[in-house]
């Protein structure tokens, strides 16, 4: 076409004003878009920077380019803008480059094959890949679809040492269903790339998850996002490649190996290229038949050397092969714990379900089924009735599960969750009373497998042929550690023709899985957890009649006769096992013994019932004594496990005893080895232990020996009251120094700590990267121990609570937390009280606070500061604005004191709560406290109980809380107060609308203050609690409050305790409380109400009220009295609790 008869369009296309055909104008665009333009991606992505220099300079030399050309190139920014100017110039007077593609062809000849046949090598995988995806999963294509950032990975230190030796589902039971606990969020956008500025996008990327975890359904999302290039549009070319797959060849080259998933042409030409980014995918590495070995594989560096699948994998992995490969590997925490940490430059593990997770995966699971059974003609009402039954089903399994907490951690497991609530919601839904929910894993995977067990007709010759066959298959795969098997293998043991006809064991528990690039499929059960029950049942119906060892299926053993002989030599196997590989198995094993599934599948296996009660004594007889036996030095996770294959058998009598001890803190001389094991298992499980672990009073250094592996994974630990010598604290300082602690929050408090014992301690804070609140009070570390703790506190920035209450530090102790505070940057709570600091103590700490800005929280409480350490800390209170809460209580401060104070808090800012209990403060302090609230708007809670305010001080204080409004709580107990100072707080309430709490106890307010504070409550609406015990009030004061309380709708908590407002006082009060509506706690304690007082109140009782607590203790109100208020309680008022 003749370039005078086109229109520039869009800068490189052209419209050809003579032809009036879409066609043809669409194929002119395309022979006309010129090569330059084609390629004009792949040339920015593929020219480096020296090449750029190359081509710019030959350019030049055939004038192709002038040098004003080449300054434009030169000035414009990265090297990718370059290209781009590049191409634009060449493209103005050579739309096909040719001069550009017969450089490249004879000088780099590598760059231009990888510029030129890039685009149809990739499309072609890209083509493959996403029909594969949306073959095998079509839910994939909703999630790309609706891509967000929802974090789908965290990103971790590394494989911790119990991920190296548990079993997948111990180690879940182990950290509570919970992930590791400096976990970052990890998304998939994010997965390969770099994190900060400064750091290189990683090579190896190494991702853990126990099975069932999703692993392989993150690669497919993966692939299918970049299928569709929704992220990492630079990687050239993505290889997923199935490890199961690969273990069907004996050897492989690199070279096979790619020719094998990616068979088109010239694929060799884009792989060999250091320019192209490609991406190998390994999912699945604990399926390789050879395991990995680093430290043996042969080294090679030729892509045409074959070696073991392990051993190819292994060279790859350390760059000898394919050393511009980027990698991915996947695999469950054992294997991957394998790769050598300074190979993999990146670790991430797969989240678990969180109990939110958990409960909408039930409701969407709900909704699903209920989805897939609508029609179109189905009426509104019908379907709102399904919703309203998925719902209560939902509530009913959530609740059966919260029930039971070792099938609820276990469900933290994505494919877990799926077995366990598909089957309880089934079995909600089958309206019978006959069918108890299960309550054990075994139960939950017998209704899984045989559904049909809930109904009365169980085809039981059916049943026994199935375990024969997968049964028989899964127990020697799970020997062989095999999880996936081909056809033939199926064949082999006799099992269903494939795929499984609908309706059949195979049906439910195999699922058919394809390769990435060919049509070769495998088999796989749903869960591993489903391959080892199966093996379990297998084992237990082959033992009651097998006379050899059934460990061996072809080799000759030693013959075993009796189900006894078959079950302990399944227990020697399962502790002899590498990495607890049968501990599962073990666990269903001992299940099936139990009463529950003993009902389920007895008449199905043949199994009468006294030989179900036989062998559960037997099972039970070996299991205690397996766990009694292990006593050693500490409890290990075999010990652990046999517990719980105890409680799988439901036999807890042994564990409720514990449990109760544990409850109750009866454990003290009980814990010997036996025991431990159980409380190993109890800080699991157990609900006591759900948010704190109570060993209190208890623990020596031998039982804490013996439990310190389990106590690594608790979280909240409370060791109170148990005399921890040196040896001990040894012992403690080890566990908090281990890789896998857990422990965030620990409590040593009066456990006679001396200042050697803390060494331990300290030593471990340098490298403990979790615990954040250690409390450490009543114990006697001294002013050395102080020391020591100090000089680790300057290292950690972990700890952000420090609890030291009576331990004797005293000035030079508290010189060292001094020096801590001017370093250390996370420390946020500091509590020193009775320690016998002096003024030059607190003169540090109050110079440290010049230059902290963490610290929020200061208690120096019943110290020896004086007036002269409240001078100090309010110079430091002028210059910080961090710290909210200070505590001088019993300080000796008077007057002068207090002017300090009041004149830093005239100016200071961030201050909200100041304790000032028990010193001795006068009115002139109470007149400097008026002034500074009257400019101060940050302090919000004001303790001056036990002062000597008067009434004149306190009246000064109550003319600025007319004018303040940041005061929330104010406490003036014991302040020899009278009836003019609650007069003076009544009018404050009269404008005052930021008062929450007021209390004045013990001061002597009379029927007189108490009837002016009962007129401002007619009016105030911000105050929720008074405080007004013993202050003299009679029958008229209580007459007053009760009129108050008819129209007050915001008073919460009302305390009278210790007056005598009598029975008249009742009688008022109780009329009041019919109407009131917003009172929820009264204190009617010692008021001589005598018994017609109390029938006063329980009349109120039945009346519309929303009290839930009153007390009537030590008010004569006799038997009779007792009981009518006990019969209003009963009839009307059930939810409120009356201490009487």
């Amino acid at each position: 076409m003749e370039r005078n008869l086109q229109i520039p369009w869009q800068e490189d296309c052209y419209m050809d004003l003579k032809s009036s055909s879409p066609k043809s104008v669409t194929r002119n665009k395309m022979e006309d878009v010129g090569w330059l333009r084609k390629h004009q991606k792949m040339l920015q992505r593929c020219i480096s920077g020296p090449l750029l220099v190359d081509v710019v300079n030959h350019m030049k030399k055939q004038h192709q380019l002038s040098a004003e050309g080449v300054g434009l190139i030169q000035g414009t920014g990265c090297l990718e803008d370059k290209v781009h100017t590049l191409v634009d110039l060449l493209y103005v007077s050579d739309p096909q480059g040719s001069a550009l593609r017969e450089y490249l062809q004879c000088s780099h000849p590598q760059v231009y094959n990888l510029v030129v046949l890039y685009e149809s090598v990739v499309q072609h995988q890209k083509d493959a890949l996403l029909q594969v995806v949306r073959e095998g999963n079509k839910s994939l294509t909703e999630q790309a679809a609706n891509h967000t950032t929802d974090p789908a990975l965290l990103l971790v230190e590394g494989v911790s040492d119990l991920q190296q030796r548990e079993h997948d589902l111990i180690q879940v039971l182990v950290n509570r269903g919970a992930g590791p606990l400096r976990g970052r969020p990890l998304t998939l956008d994010r997965l390969l790339a770099s994190l900060t500025r400064v750091s290189i996008a990683p090579r190896v990327t190494l991702t853990v998850g126990v099975s069932g975890s999703g692993k392989s359904r993150l690669v497919g999302q993966f692939v299918h996002l970049w299928t569709l290039g929704k992220i990492y549009p630079e990687l050239n070319l993505v290889y997923p490649l199935a490890c199961w797959e690969l273990s069907n060849f004996e050897r492989l080259s690199v070279e096979k190996l790619l020719r094998l998933k990616a068979p088109h042409e010239n694929t060799d030409l884009i792989l060999s290229s250091s320019v192209c980014k490609v991406l190998l995918i390994f999912d699945g590495l604990e399926e390789l038949r050879s395991p990995l070995d680093f430290s043996e594989a042969p080294v090679t560096s030729d892509p045409r050397r074959e070696l073991l699948i392990s051993d190819l994998i292994t060279n790859i992995v350390r760059g000898n092969l394919l050393p511009h490969a980027t990698l991915w590997l996947l695999s469950r925490p054992v294997v991957g714990a394998k790769v050598p940490a300074g190979l993999v430059d990146r670790v991430t593990e797969v989240p678990p379900f969180s109990r939110t997770h958990i409960q909408e995966y039930l409701a969407n699971t709900l909704k699903h089924s209920q989805e897939n059974s609508h029609t179109p003609s189905r009426p509104s009402t019908l379907s709102d009735s399904l919703t309203h039954t998925s719902r209560n089903t939902s509530e009913q399994v959530w609740a059966h599960l919260s029930s039971q907490k070792p099938l609820l951690l276990l469900c933290s497991v994505p494919g877990i969750c799926h077995i366990v609530t598909t089957t309880l919601s089934r079995l909600v839904g089958v309206d019978s009373e006959d069918i108890p929910l299960p309550r054990t894993l075994t139960e939950v995977y017998a209704h899984y497998c045989w559904p049909q067990l809930s109904s009365t007709d169980v085809p039981n010759e059916s049943i026994r042929k199935q375990i024969a066959t997968l049964g028989r298959l899964a127990f020697y795969s799970l020997l062989r550690q095999r999880s996936t098997f081909s056809e033939p293998e199926f064949r082999t043991y006799g099992a269903d023709v494939l795929p499984p006809a609908p309706g059949t064991l195979g049906h439910r528990v195999l699922r058919c899985t394809r390769c990435w690039f060919s049509d070769y499929v495998c088999w796989r059960f749903v869960h591993s957890s489903v391959q080892e029950f199966l093996a379990a049942l297998f084992y237990y119906t082959a033992s009651r009649r097998g006379m050899f060892d059934l460990f061996s299926e072809s080799s000759v053993s030693w013959p075993r006769i009796g189900f006894q002989s078959h079950y302990r030599a399944a227990l020697q196997k399962r502790d002899n096992a590498a990495n607890a590989s049968l501990d599962l198995f073990m666990r269903f094993l001992s299940g099936l013994l139990s009463p529950a599934t003993g009902m389920l599948l007895g008449g199905a296996l043949g199994v009468g019932r006294e030989e179900q009660v036989t062998q559960r004594t037997v099972v039970t007889t070996l299991l205690r004594n397996a766990v009694v036996g292990s006593g050693g030095e500490v409890v290990s996770m075999h010990s652990v496990a046999t517990v719980t294959c105890l409680a799988e058998v439901q036999q807890g009598e042994w564990l409720r005893s514990v449990e109760e001890d544990l409850i109750g803190c009866r454990l003290r001389g009980k814990l010997k080895a036996g025991v431990c094991a159980v409380l190993a298992y109890l800080l699991q499980v157990s609900d006591a232990c759900a948010n704190e672990t109570q060993l209190s009073n208890c623990l020596d250094a031998t039982s804490l020996k013996r439990l310190l592996p389990q106590l690594l994974y608790c979280s909240k630990l409370r060791m109170e009251n148990n005399e921890f010598k040196d040896d001990a604290m040894e012992l403690l300082g080890s566990l908090l120094s281990a890789k896998d602690c857990r422990i965030q929050c620990l409590s040593l408090a009066d456990s006679s700590i001396s200042s050697k014992g803390v060494k331990p301690l300290s030593r471990s804070l340098l490298v403990n990267r979790t615990l954040t609140i250690l409390d450490l009070h009543g114990n006697n570390i001294g002013t050395r121990g102080a020391k020591t703790l100090a000089e680790a506190l300057k290292m950690n920035q972990v700890i952000t609570s420090l609890n030291l209450q009576s331990n004797h530090i005293e000035d030079e102790g508290a010189r060292a937390l001094a020096d801590v505070l001017q370093s250390n940057r996370k420390l946020a709570t500091l509590n020193v009280q009775k320690n016998g600091i002096g003024p030059e103590g607190v003169k540090r700490i109050a110079d440290s606070l010049k230059q902290n800005q963490t610290l929020q929280d200061l208690n120096v409480s019943s110290n020896q500061l004086g007036n002269q350490g409240a001078l100090f800390l309010a110079q430091a209170l002028v210059v910080n604005h961090t710290l909210c809460t200070l505590s001088l209580q019993s300080n000796s401060v008077s007057d002068k004191g207090m002017k300090a104070l009041t004149q830093a808090l005239r100016s200071n800012r961030g201050l909200t709560s100041l304790n000032l209990r028990e010193n001795s403060i006068g009115v002139e302090g109470a007149k400097a406290i008026a002034q500074a609230l009257q400019e101060n708007n940050t302090l919000r809670e004001f303790d001056l109980t036990a002062n000597l305010l008067h009434d004149e001080g306190v009246t000064a204080i109550a003319e600025a809380v007319k004018v303040n409004r940041a005061l929330t709580s104010l406490h003036l107990q014991w302040n020899f107060m009278k009836g003019g100072a609650a007069k003076a707080l009544s009018q404050s309430l009269h404008s005052n609308t930021s008062i929450q709490l007021l209390d004045l106890q013990e001061n002597a307010l009379g029927d007189d203050g108490v009837v002016s504070l009962a007129g401002a409550l007619k009016v105030n609406s911000s105050l929720v609690a008074l405080y007004l015990q013993g202050v003299s009030a009679g029958n008229l004061g209580a007459v007053a409050l009760a009129d108050a309380l008819r129209v007050n709708q915001t008073l919460h908590t009302l305390d009278l305790r210790g007056n005598s407002i009598g029975m008249g006082g009742a009688k008022a009060l109780s009329v009041a409380l019919k109407t009131n509506r917003s009172l929820r706690s009264l204190n009617l304690q010692e008021n001589t109400l005598g018994m017609d007082g109390a029938i006063f109140i329980a009349t109120a009782l039945r009346g519309n009220h929303q009290l839930t607590y009153i007390n009537l203790q030590g008010n004569g109100i006799g038997e009779s009295g007792a009981k009518v208020v006990s019969d209003a309680i009963r009839a009307d008022a059930m939810e409120c609790v009356v201490d009487i």
